[in-house]
């Protein structure tokens, strides 16, 4: 006998959600919030191995890199066998890649256990969390994103002093090892993804219903761990189900914010990479380094949850956009002033500045990309948009490491982050701007079954036929 499921018509917006936010906000932790903490092993590399800036910086550049660009990866297993599934294995691979670490005997074993696998291991975990949120949350959505969000920063926060105590007790290595446990929970973080059937998501099975009544009713559907689209490839062609999964990629609005999001990745990785650097260099003690790096998340923090409760308000909830490109320019604007800021204390102003911003536009970046795709196609969405920061992630820590060396100081490379952001912002915005001058006129001519909808701009005209999904039970 073929077990029935029932489909929700809407996300809860509470109940078993509430645990996929603490499941997310964990897995943030155990994967963003400790990716960032590398940082802090940063002058213990370099002087272990006596290598220059740029060599040691691809460490953190391959963890950044491998994480976003196996994130399609992480998707797709999600998709097509279990989030479940994913978030443990990525969790027993990443905790397996620090643990191995901890053995290092040069550069390139790093490279490849610390970043590769601990990387690879961390894009399984993190982009089918985010959409997990996505499922159950939709009119508190930004609200429980920025908590879910919120992980990175306060994992950086609790980490970030606790890290440099292990390896001032312990040394790095010791440090890598307890780290590797740590991680390890993330095998829990997966046991409380619990699937969620939604009708939107399989909306096209009524469509096959209407054509073969013997078909389950649109209420009910074969259980299955699986999502919606690989039940649909076992009856299509793999070809088929690939072009259906990603067919958002076509859409302009999609384009832009994916171009935007290479200038966005660029910019946002050297100043989590350098902050500790620079501070050593300007005479700032090792702790109040670390301690830099704690404002910075706990701050983070507070941009997570005030955005996203802010942008839930109905007065912004449909400028989310426009709040999602405020957030990314003041974010690269602050990165301009770090060159002036040669002491502890103005270094603060800068952690709290840099990680409110930084928490405020992370927390939209899964709501705007949701607005654009649809709930149904986010965990694929957020795969390509984490492929996407793949390479600026891995290019610009030792872009500026060369910068770095090459000019003394580290004014290059801030400003080029700077700049890099405010340009991510800039480009967003003209595209709104372009958008809302171009805008086409609606008008809805309802009928019994559909609803017909007419743009006319200029002399362009072209109509659109959708199926109504309210229908008589």
């Amino acid at each position: 006998m073929t077990k029935k499921t029932i489909l929700h018509t809407a996300p809860p917006d509470g109940g078993w959600g509430w645990m996929i936010v603490i499941g997310c906000f964990l897995v943030t932790v155990c994967t963003r919030a400790v990716t960032r903490c590398i940082s802090i092993f940063f002058v213990e590399f370099q002087v272990y191995f006596g290598q220059d800036y740029s060599r040691t910086a691809w460490i953190h550049s391959i963890v950044d890199c491998a994480t976003m660009l196996c994130a399609p990866l992480g998707s797709y297993v999600s998709n097509h066998v279990s989030c479940q599934v994913g978030i443990m294995l990525g969790g027993l691979l990443a905790s397996t890649g620090l643990v191995l670490s901890s053995f290092a005997t040069s550069l390139e074993y790093l490279y490849l256990t610390l970043g590769v696998l601990t990387g690879l291991g961390f894009a399984l975990c993190y982009s089918p969390a985010i959409a997990m949120v996505g499922k159950y949350f939709d009119k508190r959505k930004a609200l429980a994103y920025g908590i879910a969000m919120s992980g990175s920063g306060i994992g950086t926060f609790i980490l970030a002093p606790v890290v440099q105590l292990l390896i001032e007790q312990f040394s790095w290595r010791g440090a890598l090892l307890i780290l590797g446990g740590f991680v390890s929970n993330l095998c829990v973080c997966g046991a409380l993804m619990r699937p969620i059937n939604l009708k939107e998501d399989f909306a096209h099975y009524s469509l096959k219903q209407e054509h073969n009544p013997n078909e389950p009713n649109e209420s009910t559907i074969p259980s299955s761990k699986c999502s919606p689209l690989s039940l649909d490839c076992t009856h299509k062609s793999l070809c088929y189900c690939s072009q259906k999964e990603y067919s958002f990629l076509l859409k302009p609005d999609f384009i832009i914010l994916a171009i935007s999001f290479l200038f966005l990745a660029y910019g946002c990785s050297p100043p989590f990479v350098y902050l500790v650097p620079y501070a050593l260099s300007v005479g700032v003690s090792h702790q109040q380094a670390a301690f830099l790096m704690s404002i910075l998340g706990v701050i983070d923090i507070v941009g997570n949850v005030s955005f996203g409760w802010l942008t839930d308000r109905r007065f912004l909830k449909n400028h989310r956009y426009a709040c999602y490109l405020i957030a990314v320019g003041l974010d690269g604007l602050s990165c301009l002033f770090l060159p002036i800021l040669r002491c502890f204390e103005l270094l603060v102003p800068f952690s709290v500045t840099f990680g409110y911003f930084d928490g405020a536009y992370v927390a939209l970046i899964p709501v705007v990309t949701g607005d654009v795709v649809g709930t149904t196609s986010l965990s694929s969405a957020l795969g390509v948009v984490f492929f996407l920061h793949a390479v600026p992630y891995l290019v610009s820590p030792p872009i500026s490491g060369w910068l770095v060396d090459t000019t003394g100081n580290y004014t290059a490379a801030f400003l080029s982050s700077g700049l890099s952001m405010i340009f991510c912002a800039l480009l967003l915005a003209f595209a709104k701007l372009i958008r809302l001058r171009h805008k086409p006129l609606t008008m809805t001519v309802p009928t019994s079954d559909t609803r017909q909808e007419i743009w006319t701009n200029g002399d362009l005209t072209s109509a659109a036929t959708e199926e109504c999904n309210h229908k008589e039970v």
